[in-house]
């Protein structure tokens, strides 16, 4: 059974740090690309980053410089690194495992992701 469990999220003050936490299991972790996503009330699932099996890391434009995410394959534990939070970045953050051999619709696509963790809530005050 597949199981993605996030912590870390908390409320803080804009310039504020937080440090996300995802532990995997039921699947081979290092052989999946994996994802954090954010969704706020009334917005869509946004990526905030995307890592592949080999550790290469991407992100859009609204994070890069921000946050940085890694993974830790000897523990199934992948990590975002939040920097320089502001209180756009306000939302719950889920993350995300994609299914090798599943369809593939873009690494920033929710719809690529078949598994997801129950969400972490990240709240940035001003």
């Amino acid at each position: 059974q597949v199981r993605l469990v996030e912590s870390g999220g908390g409320s803080v003050q804009a310039g504020g740090s937080l440090r996300l936490s995802c532990t995997a299991s039921g699947f081979t972790f290092d052989d999946s690309d994996m994802a954090w996503f954010r969704q706020a009330p009334g917005k869509e699932r946004e990526a905030v980053a995307r890592i592949n099996s080999a550790g290469l890391a991407f992100y859009p434009e609204s994070v890069k410089g921000r946050f940085t995410c890694s993974r830790d394959n000897a523990r199934n534990t992948l990590t975002l690194q939040m920097n320089s939070l502001k209180p756009e970045d306000t939302a719950m953050y889920y993350c995300a495992a994609y299914r090798s051999g599943a369809r593939y619709l873009g690494g920033f696509n929710a719809g690529t992701y078949d598994y997801w963790g129950q969400g972490t809530q990240v709240t940035v005050s001003s």
